[in-house]
């Protein structure tokens, strides 16, 4: 039984949720987002109060249940609170600066590494080496943050690259002089 699918999601007030057969559009102030999701799951909305069900116990339906549940909850809390990804920059002479719509990273390469913001998408610089990334699409937010984490990952043996804020980085010893 899927736990997540069985919870009932409460819909903030200023946020409107409206489904057109598979299609579910999500309207709030700081924007609106649409997905399609499967034809067997069913979404029931009453009294400001959504909820998810199933047809039947198969693998699939099971799969999609909670999923479906909390692609709607991600939604809703899009655009009511929006989401946030933060990134540190960590090694000698590596820096984050924004140059207009974009964001220029120096990040030990012989040329910097530029990065377009993408629609939907605010990415701020309150450091050099501090990166936020803001919208309201948790799917979107996260994968401009692993883009921009992948140009260069913590490396294990000094823990230089560009992180998730509060990401442990196991750390491996050097080489060991006899």
């Amino acid at each position: 039984m899927s736990r997540v699918g069985l919870k009932t999601l409460e819909i903030p007030e200023g946020v409107e949720v409206i489904q057109d057969n598979n299609t579910i559009t999500v309207k709030g102030p700081k924007g609106e987002l649409s997905r399609t999701f499967h034809k067997d799951i069913t979404v029931n909305i009453e009294n400001n109060v959504l909820s998810v069900s199933r047809p039947s116990d198969h693998k699939e339906h099971r799969a999609l249940h909670g999923t479906t549940r909390s692609l709607i909850a991600n939604m809703v809390e899009g655009v009511s609170k929006g989401f946030e990804k933060n990134l540190e920059i960590i090694g000698v002479g590596y820096r984050a600066q924004k140059q207009g719509e974009k964001v220029v990273i120096n990040a030990g390469y012989s040329h910097p590494v530029e990065v377009e913001n993408r629609e939907g998408i605010e990415i701020e610089v309150p450091s050099n080496t501090k990166v936020t990334i803001k919208g309201i699409d948790k799917e979107l937010v996260g994968a401009v943050a692993a883009k921009i984490r992948a140009i260069r990952p913590p490396e294990p043996y000094k823990g230089k690259g560009i992180r998730y804020e509060g990401e442990k980085v196991r750390r491996k010893e050097g080489k060991t002089a006899k």
